[in-house]
């Protein structure tokens, strides 16, 4: 084994190494009462302090902490302590005709000691809820949050010190520097939520010791619209599910792909629905968030600069403000292949329209891009909307709605090669960090021993009727 003495959490990895089988045995009841505790101290005792939290690191308004944030967890663990005992259970499996005499099941078993790894869009979600995952499956871990929350990293720390012993939970703070240390350690998973660039970081790491990933990132979700589209609705729910947090959110349309023939009616929505929901000052608005930090302001001021240089036409916003890390809610058109808008992921509150004249011609263009993590559909057309789906790839899909499929805990979510690898929440998330181990039991004499050697002519014989009926 490399030596990792000088690692400074090396000794809190080998606590939770030397507790992980303690902690793998817990029974059915005694993950439940944990999970309990983390739903006491979210939904009771920090509630506030977690809406305060979250407004000193993004502004966000409180509504959007209770349902971005506080409700998904809740309903995490909710759905967690709901099906535990239908998880944990051994689950049986056919046994072929060729291993009569024994019986087959398998068994999800914790996979150890695991590392997760949160942004800072949704600490508290993204921190909490891989957790919940990470506790229903019987592991130990070390959490590791964005150091551009400070507020709600350290609260996250509070928390964590309130309810967990180190050898089974703990959170450290840090920078860059931390999250390496951290990622050469031999954890068995990793679940790392951010951006492909990161990914492909933590990614090469795990390799190094053959450990599980998932990676839940990101890149451009596309929002097709057709002109069967109910553009009110669309304008609406697109307004919404882009603005909210700021546009910082992996989820979030990216950009829009729109039948030339609607484009107008389909600006002239989206400038009333966002008078509506921010007011025509949104810098006053409390229900309008604000960028994490000066460096991905400067980059969305970047974007911002960058679409003035190649002329394209600013329908609304554009506006930003340094001092406060403001940026209006903007849409765009007419942008060409030279900005920068429509190669970086944006991650901001920045939405480019681009138009098509049939749907091939947008699907061409989707299927340009890297698979992205989530892919909408606006169509009232069935046929449309089942050429979308079969002649595109993404993590997720929302038909006539934008992001809501990420609340639905019955849903796998996560991404497809550049966006992501893995499935987590509710079951998916308990299987992302669990092993499945399987079993046979032999209960009586094999039919395979009557092939043992020495061989004969007759074994032959029973072999050939072996391979040919069994």
């Amino acid at each position: 084994m490399a030596d990792f003495g000088n690692n400074p959490y090396y000794q809190l990895f080998i606590k939770q190494k030397n507790n992980q089988y303690n902690i793998g045995n817990t029974t059915r009841s005694e993950r439940v009462e944990k999970l309990n505790k983390l739903k006491k101290a979210l939904e009771v005792t920090y509630r506030g302090d977690i809406a305060k939290a979250l407004h000193k690191d993004l502004g966000k308004p409180t509504v959007e902490a209770e349902l971005t944030e506080i409700y998904q967890i809740l309903g995490e663990i909710k759905f967690a302590k709901a099906n535990l005992h239908k998880w944990m259970r051994n689950q049986k499996v056919t046994t072929p005709m060729a291993l009569i005499g024994s019986s087959s099941y398998y068994k999800y078993e914790p996979k150890g000691v695991c590392l997760i790894i949160s942004p800072w869009n949704f600490p508290f979600n993204l921190t909490f809820g891989p957790l919940v995952s990470a506790i229903a499956a019987g592991n130990t871990a070390i959490i590791k949050p964005s150091e551009m929350t400070p507020n709600s990293s350290a609260l996250m720390a509070k928390i964590v010190k309130d309810i967990f012993t180190e050898d089974e939970v703990a959170l450290v703070e840090g920078e860059v520097e931390t999250s390496t240390q951290l990622l050469q350690l031999p954890f068995n998973h990793i679940f790392f939520t951010g951006s492909p660039n990161v990914g492909k970081i933590i990614m090469a790491a795990a390799a190094k010791h053959l450990t599980s990933v998932t990676l839940e990132l990101g890149g451009k979700s596309p929002t097709i619209i057709d002109k069967t589209a109910n553009l009110y609705k669309a304008a609406k729910r697109i307004m919404w599910g882009k603005f909210m947090n700021a546009g910082q959110i992996c989820v979030a349309p990216d950009y829009i792909l729109i039948d030339e023939q609607i484009e107008d009616e389909f600006k002239g929505l989206c400038a009333k629905w966002v008078k509506t929901f921010f007011t025509e000052n949104q810098k006053e608005s409390n229900s309008y968030g604000r960028i994490v930090n000066n460096r991905h302001f400067k980059r969305l001021q970047a974007h911002i600069e960058n679409a003035k240089h190649h002329n394209v036409n600013f329908i609304f916003g554009g506006g930003t403000d340094e001092d406060l890390n403001f940026v209006e809610p903007t849409l765009v058109s007419e942008l060409n292949e030279e900005a920068t808008l429509l190669h970086d992921e944006i991650f901001g509150p920045i939405l480019p329209v681009i138009t098509y004249k049939t749907l091939e011609e947008a699907l061409d263009y989707v299927n340009s891009k890297e698979r992205p993590l989530a892919l909408y559909i606006y169509s009232k057309s069935s046929t449309n909307i089942k050429k979308v789906v079969n002649n595109t790839r993404a993590g997720s899909t929302c038909i006539n709605n934008n992001v809501v499929q990420y609340s639905n805990h019955h849903l796998p979510f996560g991404g497809i090669n550049n966006s992501g690898i893995g499935k987590s929440h509710g079951y998916y998330g308990f299987k992302a960090f669990s092993n499945m181990r399987a079993t046979i039991k032999q209960n009586t004499m094999g039919i395979n021993e009557l092939l043992f050697p020495p061989y004969t002519n007759f074994k032959e014989k029973l072999a050939r009727l072996t391979v040919k009926w069994f």
